[in-house]
């Protein structure tokens, strides 16, 4: 997995094998999570049509709909990548992204 773009107190962008994967920073009450998913086929087109903005803008989305709190009716909960080898090998990604920048 590689790290595309890295809005680094709000979203990073990562692709991997024809993939892209945005990796969401947000917090609630004291706690700070990160959510991973994969982008849509529509998703990616948005992405590539309108650049940062677009992920500023979905990464608010993610934030306003709390998909980690426990009885939360997000949208994007069910496409959670937590807990599973893409998370693993995203947060690698990024550890060494930001080592080196």
């Amino acid at each position: 997995m590689i790290v595309l773009d890295d809005e680094h107190d709000g979203w990073v962008l990562l692709a991997e094998d024809g993939q892209v994967y945005l990796d969401v920073l947000y917090s609630h009450s004291a706690v700070d999570y990160l959510f991973l998913l994969r982008l849509r086929d529509d998703e990616v087109a948005l992405w590539r049509e309108r650049g940062p903005a677009y992920l500023d803008d979905l990464a608010y989305r993610i934030h306003a709909s709390a998909p980690g709190v426990v009885g939360s009716r997000s949208v994007y909960k069910s496409r959670s990548l937590v807990l599973t080898p893409e998370r693993e090998r995203a947060s690698e990604a990024i550890r060494s992204y930001r080592s080196t920048a």
